[in-house]
């Protein structure tokens, strides 16, 4: 077993560069087309050479993968297709000694149906108090409980042999907790022990505004106050509890927290609760300078009554991948589809995340960077046969599922399935070698040396906050310690302000020493 994480806090967090794994896709230890533990392990100098202070895993736990993992059937087990407890606690052992924190993926909501509580529930003996079940509505309780919706499309609502009905907000293979019953606090807690004596550094909360339901399980009438499963005031007695349990190992907590209300949002983040919560308003905004500095405000001045720090990211496991959105039409950001518009200039749309790519880093605070995102990779078109997402199918085929951004990765361009093992579980594209990681490398003007270049040189953005100077219309500047970032987003180059050094570009300047369009520059004061 790992060495448990010292109960202090040096808020190493605060300012962190956190990469998130998502094991299944980054890198074949084995050679069965799965990425691995020991996959990971062996990428374990790629990811200090780029410089990230953490990484964030997936959840790895035993699953049956009907919802790529997110489906628990046992927090205390690693999933066989990725290896064994012993590995994990090698793999964040020396994760460590390299200077990488681990932070695990928790999924509070939901179990796996394969879980031993709900199969114990099912088969008639006790348990069924730790769920959701309820007789059904209309003559013969042939009707849903109620009228709420899974977020995978369809009825929240599966009925048994028996009649009687269960909840699942996502999918019928997730049956939801109940967090109203002491033994499911008292299990989350354990678990959390659990990982925390193995060395774990932190824990990301995965849809955690949405364990505590309304006893009587209320419809979802248009105007209910409070919501009766989102955002609930019981809820933060939960963090509060998990949050003395974090303190005595010094471990902090990052929460999948999607509210439009500022206040309440702002609440997860009380000293007592969530150390930090991810910021979707960032990832979900436009390319557009108006709204960028909007969305950078509003995260700042949310953050701000609770001291906590903000967070940023372009990209995650369930959206689409930030060069294919940033190459589409500026429409809006489609829930659907998970994107912006359509078609898709690749060219513009790497120009664009280049550029963005030193935005977020420039910014006060946390930045994630989804893996992949460092070589630039496009969303994948995934044939139809091949799409395992669950949402595809649940949603009649109209939501192209999540596969996309999923596909594993390119490591070496001359080795079979571009060096990311066997045949992967996913097909790659044509061409995806060209985004191989050996040949990026070499490349000083690749996406991989622009990221590796820019976590380098982050630190000279230092703690403070941020300033914003006077800019041009389409045009973001702002200024941290004695660095500048300057990033135009209009169509025609302007003047850079006054510095003494150009540390880093997106791109080059035109002949006139001005900023082209949908470029960044980092400049020392």
């Amino acid at each position: 077993m790992g060495q448990p994480t010292p109960a202090t806090d040096d808020g190493w967090w605060r300012s962190a560069v956190i990469y998130q794994v998502y094991v299944r896709s980054f890198a074949d230890g084995d050679g069965d087309g799965t990425g691995d533990l020991a996959g990971v392990r062996s990428r374990l100098p790629y990811l200090a050479e780029l410089g990230v202070d953490a990484l964030w895993f997936t959840p790895w736990y035993r699953s049956p993968m009907k919802d790529g993992g997110y489906d628990v059937a046992d927090y205390r087990a690693i999933d066989p297709a990725f290896g064994t407890l012993a590995e994990a606690e090698k793999l964040i052992a020396e994760a460590r000694e390299l200077g990488i924190r681990t932070i695990v993926d928790i999924v509070p909501n939901h179990v796996s149906d394969q879980h031993p509580w709900f199969r114990a529930a099912l088969a008639g003996g006790p348990g069924r108090e730790l769920f959701h079940f309820r007789p059904g509505r209309g003559e013969h309780g042939e009707l849903p409980p109620n009228d709420w919706q899974s977020e995978f499309g369809g009825p929240a609502w599966t009925r048994l042999p028996d009649g009687d009905w269960y909840l699942h907000l996502f999918a019928p293979e997730q049956p939801d907790l109940n967090w109203a019953h002491p033994a499911v606090r008292q299990e989350h807690e354990d678990i959390l022990r659990f990982w925390f004596e193995r060395g774990v550094a932190g824990v990301r909360v995965d849809s955690a505004a949405l364990l505590a339901k309304d006893p009587e399980l209320p419809d979802v009438t248009e105007g209910r106050a409070p919501h009766p499963y989102v955002d609930r005031d019981e809820l933060h007695d939960v963090y509060r509890a998990w949050r003395a349990v974090a303190d005595e190992y010094g471990a902090v907590f990052v929460g999948e927290v999607w509210l439009p209300d500022a206040e309440r949002f702002a609440r997860y983040l009380r000293p007592d609760e969530l150390h930090t919560a991810f910021n979707f308003s960032f990832l979900t905004c436009p390319w557009d300078a108006d709204r960028l500095r909007t969305s950078i405000d509003d995260t700042l001045a949310e953050h701000a009554p609770v001291g906590a720090p903000a967070t940023w990211v372009l990209c995650n496991h369930d959206v689409t991948r930030t060069v294919t959105r940033y190459g589409r039409a500026d429409t809006g950001f489609d829930f659907a589809t998970k994107a912006f518009g359509t078609p898709t200039d690749l060219a513009l749309g790497t120009r664009r995340a280049r550029a963005a790519a030193l935005l977020s880093l420039a910014l006060p605070g946390a930045v994630y960077v989804y893996q992949g995102e460092e070589l630039g990779l496009p969303e994948a078109d995934i044939p139809l046969d091949r799409i395992e997402d669950p949402m595809h199918a649940r949603s009649g085929g109209t939501d192209p599922g999540r596969d996309g951004c999923r596909v594993p990765l390119p490591w070496a361009a001359g080795e079979p399935h571009a060096g990311f093992g066997g045949e992967p579980w996913l097909p790659q594209p044509d061409g995806w070698a060209a985004y191989a990681a050996d040949r990026q490398a070499e490349d000083p003007g690749s996406m991989l040396s622009l990221y590796r270049a820019a976590i380098r040189l982050r630190p000279e953005f230092g703690d403070g906050p941020l300033t914003w100077l006077p800019a041009p219309d389409g045009v973001l500047a702002f200024t941290r310690a004695d660095a500048l970032c300057v990033v135009n987003l209009a169509d025609t180059p302007v003047d850079l302000p006054a510095h003494t050094e150009l540390l880093l570009h997106s791109g080059p300047l035109d002949t006139a020493g001005r900023l082209p369009g949908d470029t960044a520059v980092w400049l020392r004061a």
